[in-house]
């Protein structure tokens, strides 16, 4: 049911997570007149949920919290606080559920997906704009505080005193954390150095660490689940950490599927009209006031109205942070299942919803651009008028273009790049390289650029309705102007002949096509390979000391 649910789902764009928990809906109520084992449904969703955690904490290296910039830790504490207040005020005075109940269903709107906005960024090839960025600083600050908020849950049991769980807290759980880090530090890397060579080892030692810590937790009163999340940050040090979470992913992919088909199994269909209202109210919250909040956010710290749209836009979901803390919830008798049959229910529309939000993002910006203009300061500090006129635009700085912009030195072109990467624009600026931020999806950006003036635009930037929009504009305010474009796929190249491109790039084929010509021109001539070595290595050392490796590197 998992398998033909997802598909349908998948047809649809949709995150697979969202089909599991449809599936578990849609097979509910066969499940429970089976006779189904409640005790075997629950350790089988604590093993998905431990899985979960340890690839999570897997990919929480401590060094990261070292790249969130000011703007994304405070713009995230905030949001938290914020959206907290808001859900809990909601619940408690709206809905009229107590104050536990009201504070868990304000926890759970605070945090937003981290594993669908990286999987969609990641497809826009989004993740190094400055959109992006911010929304990954976010998404990080939102996961070391529900780190906390798991520690502080799962320490909690019936009738646990505040004062209780700090001494215990502060005590059991930071001392326990504080060895396993000594040990993450100065036993593990040695350790792991001589298990990785075999495969097998490599594979049954993480195994081995998650169930261990979860156990070591789980004994001093935690939760095995902050045990395996524990466990895989302090394995995150070592640096065969990408490698174990490859091996483990498998494994968690099966325990997390049933995870959350035992949440939709939590959603009976015959119960659905009880708390669909509840469900569609705290919905909106996560889709409309949290985009609110962190819009107005943004633009205290001054940026574009695109920029905070984009950001709002893309974290307007529940995460499956959140659905992992209401199910502590339940297991330690704080709240009813009820409560997270709502929020699981919540979980599915803003999911479902947010995704097309993040798909057409630069749809909707374009529709709702007057009305978001409200939240935009005057003086803004990413937008740079273009003072002068250029003989070249390159609409993206990357390693293909590197290239292009050695040679339009050599032709003595003047010329400008623009680049939706801060870091980028920051480099080039300190390499006085006219540069300008800038996304070229935002059409104000196209019509502040003197594009009328130009004689020749190259766009290395490889989304193909990003490079349509700007062949499609620049023709039209320049007909003479000559544009060189990147595309992967060929009917995607024949498309943007079509619209006016005089070039099209197309990298995947580039290099066979330039190898094909050097074996024709060199034939078998030691020495002339010989001259096409070292001119590829004096050219690969310079790409090394500019900072560019390969993609596949670039993106673990």
């Amino acid at each position: 049911m998992a398998f033909v649910v997802s598909y349908v789902v998948r047809t649809f764009k949709q995150p697979i997570i969202i089909g599991y928990i449809l599936a578990g809906i849609l097979i509910s109520p066969f499940i429970i007149e089976a006779g189904a084992s409640k005790e075997i449904i629950h350790t089988f969703s604590q093993f998905g949920i431990a899985f979960l955690l340890f690839i999570v904490g897997l990919h929480m290296n401590p060094k990261v919290i070292k790249e969130i910039g000011t703007a994304s830790l405070l713009i995230g504490l905030v949001q938290i606080i914020l959206t907290f207040g808001f859900g809990f005020l909601v619940a408690f005075k709206l809905l009229g559920f107590n104050v536990i109940t009201s504070s868990y269903i304000g926890i759970a709107l605070a945090f937003s997906s981290t594993i669908i906005i990286m999987k969609l960024l990641s497809d826009k090839r989004q993740l190094d704009s400055l959109y992006g960025k911010i929304s990954i600083g976010i998404l990080i600050i939102q996961d070391l505080v529900a780190v906390f908020v798991l520690m502080f849950i799962s320490s909690m049991s019936n009738g646990t005193s505040f004062s209780s769980f700090a001494v215990r807290g502060l005590l059991n759980g930071g001392g326990l954390i504080f060895i396993l880090f000594l040990a993450g530090f100065f036993v593990l890397p040695k350790m792991t150095k001589s298990i990785a060579k075999s495969q097998e080892l490599l594979f049954l030692f993480s195994i081995c660490w998650c169930f261990l810590i979860a156990a070591l937790f789980s004994y001093f009163g935690f939760s095995i689940e902050i045990g395996a999340l524990i466990a895989g940050i302090v394995l995150s040090i070592s640096p065969y950490s990408t490698e174990i979470s490859s091996k483990i992913r498998p494994l968690r992919d099966f325990f997390l599927i049933i995870f959350f088909i035992i949440l939709g199994l939590g959603i009976q269909i015959s119960n659905i009209n009880t708390i669909i209202v509840s469900a569609v109210i705290l919905s909106l919250i996560a889709l409309l006031i949290k985009p609110i909040i962190l819009m107005i956010l943004m633009a205290l710290f001054g940026y574009t109205k695109r920029t905070n749209f984009l950001v709002g836009s893309t974290l307007a979901q529940i995460s499956e942070f959140s659905l992992i803390v209401l199910t502590l919830g339940v297991s330690m008798g704080h709240i009813s299942g009820e409560v997270l049959s709502i929020m699981t229910l919540s979980g599915i529309i803003t999911i479902t919803l947010s995704t097309y939000m993040i798909i057409y993002s630069n749809e909707f910006y374009r529709k709702m651009s007057r009305i978001v203009s409200v939240f935009e300061r005057k003086h803004i500090k990413e937008r740079r008028k273009v003072r002068r006129n250029y003989d070249a635009i390159l609409f993206g700085y990357n390693r293909i273009g590197f290239g292009i912009l050695s040679a339009l030195k050599r032709i003595k072109k003047k010329y400008l790049v623009v680049d939706f990467n801060p870091d980028t624009i920051s480099d080039l600026s300190k390499l006085r390289i006219p540069c300008l931020y800038g996304d070229v999806d935002d059409l104000e950006l196209l019509d502040e650029l003197p594009l009328d003036k130009i004689q020749l635009a190259v766009s290395t930037i490889p989304d193909f309705e990003t490079n349509l929009l700007l062949v499609e504009n620049i023709r039209v305010i320049n007909p003479d102007v000559i544009i060189i474009v990147r595309a992967h796929q060929i009917k995607d190249a024949l498309e943007l002949y079509k619209k006016g491109a005089n070039y099209v790039l197309t990298p995947h084929f580039l290099g066979g096509e330039y190898v094909s010509k050097m074996i024709g021109n060199l034939k078998t001539s030691e020495k002339g390979y010989k001259q096409e070595k070292e001119k590829h290595i004096k050219a690969l050392t310079e790409r090394i000391e500019k900072g560019h490796e390969h993609p596949e590197v670039e993106r673990n």
